[in-house]
This record gives structure tokens, sequence and C-alpha cells, in this order.
């Protein structure tokens, strides 16, 4: 809170003649026109500053999109593990952009969230007996990893793709169906509901470690939304997991 200065009486006996001394100038008073000028200026100053920062986090963004993407090259979304100066370098990208985040409170305007988005990286790895169990080693590879927002029904599916090589290539997906609703200004509590392997061929493949497979992709819990815009979107769950992931062309995943 601001204070008020108190400033002493000054006694008679001090105050200066009327009469002003020879010699001295009087300074005139600031005219109402200076004083506009003046306020003009200031405006000025504080919007170019206000514009240049905007500009520079706009930049800084971009560029921060463009190095995570570079870093991932190769990298399989990080799925099956990668080096750990490569994964810090990631995540120092990540918490840089989440302190960027133009939409801090997402949870408030769902329609940002909603549509189709495809992962590009996450801290989730399929690594040792996991990946031996699940066949991820001989003939089955991994595609995209997509996810589906429906805001008006409040559900969310993903889709895990896979690729079986053989005899007759063929490809399937894990589709794994769960609603969510808000529990904060950023964040969602998440509810699994139903998943199925399509088509049949690929869940006779999968049937004895379904619970595996399930076991890594299940969503119940909750998703702290930590950066969104038109493109890109950063997700932290309450099992320590990150993901990045960005807006997909897809119509009919």
């Amino acid at each position: 809170m601001a204070s008020k200065l108190l400033h002493p009486q000054i006694p008679t006996s001090h105050v200066l003649p009327s009469s002003t001394p020879k010699n001295v100038k009087t300074q005139k008073p600031l005219s109402t026109n200076h004083n506009i000028h003046t306020n003009l200026r200031s405006n000025f100053a504080i919007k170019v500053a206000e514009h240049s920062s905007t500009s520079e986090d706009h930049l800084t963004i971009t560029q921060l999109k463009t190095d995570i993407n570079n870093t991932l090259q190769g990298m399989n979304r990080g799925i099956f593990g990668m080096p750990s100066e490569k994964k810090t370098e990631i995540e120092e990208m990540v918490k840089v952009l989440e302190s960027l985040n133009p939409n801090p409170y997402p949870t408030i305007d769902l329609d940002k969230l909603g549509g189709c988005w495809k992962l590009i990286y996450s801290t989730i790895t399929i690594l040792g007996s996991k990946r031996t169990k699940l066949g991820l080693r001989d003939f089955i590879t991994l595609g995209d990893f997509l996810q589906v927002i429906d805001v008006a029904k409040g559900k969310a599916v993903n889709m895990i793709m896979f690729n079986v090589r053989g005899l007759n290539l063929f490809s399937g997906k894990l589709i794994i169906e769960a609603s969510f609703k808000i529990s904060s200004k950023s964040r969602v509590d998440i509810r699994y509901n139903t998943s199925t392997i399509v088509p049949d061929q690929l869940m006779n493949m999968f049937r004895k470690n379904y619970d595996v497979l399930l076991g890594i992709f299940n969503p119940d819990g909750w998703l702290e939304i930590t950066y969104v815009d038109e493109t890109l979107r950063i997700g932290r769950d309450d099992k320590g997991n990150i993901f990045v992931l960005e807006r997909s062309k897809e119509t009919n995943p």
C-alpha cells in the first residue's frame, strides 16, 4: 500500500518574499501539450517493449519445436529408450516450452484440446523382457501413436498402430477408450473404459501378453496439461511420464 508523505509546515519567518530577485530566471511550468507528448512517448515505449517480448517468445517457441523434432530423429519417440544425454536435452527443451505456455488454463477452453494428436515423444518405454514378450524385436513393429479427443463427449481414444512382417504383411491397432473430466484449470482425471486389438490375427498374437501391453498404455489417473497451442501439446501424468504430441491431420485414423 502506498504511503502519503507528510510535509512539516514551514514557519512564516522562513517563507521567501513574494518578489523575485533579479538575475533569477523563473522556470515556466510545463505545458499541457508537453505532458501529453511525454505520456504518448511512454505508452509507445511500453507497447514496443511488450511487442518485442511477445515476438521473442514466438521465435523461441518456434525454434524449440524445431530443435525437439531434430533431436528426436531416429529415436522412435523414445519408446525403446534413448541415450541419456539426448533424453536430458529434450526434457530441458520441454521445460522451457512449458514456461512459455500461451494457454496456462487449457481446461477452461477445451476446444484447444479437441481433435487428433500424434505422439512424438514419451518417457514411457518398452525395454528388456517386455519388448521380448510382445514380439517387438522380431516381426512386429510400432507405427503411429494417435489420440483423438472428443470434447463434447468427454472421451479420449488412444490408438497404437502395429505393422506385422511375414508372408502376408498386415497392420492393426490397439484401441483404448477412456473418459475424462476436468479437475482443475490445467488438469483432467482420466478413467479407463475399454480396449481391443484389431484385426483378430493381431489380437491372437498379443492375447497371451495382453495384460503387459495394456499395463504399458493404461491411461487411468490424471493428466496435467502443461503446454498447448495450435500445433503442440505437452502433458505430465500421475506416474511421472511426459507426453509430447503434435496436432495431426488424420481424419479417419
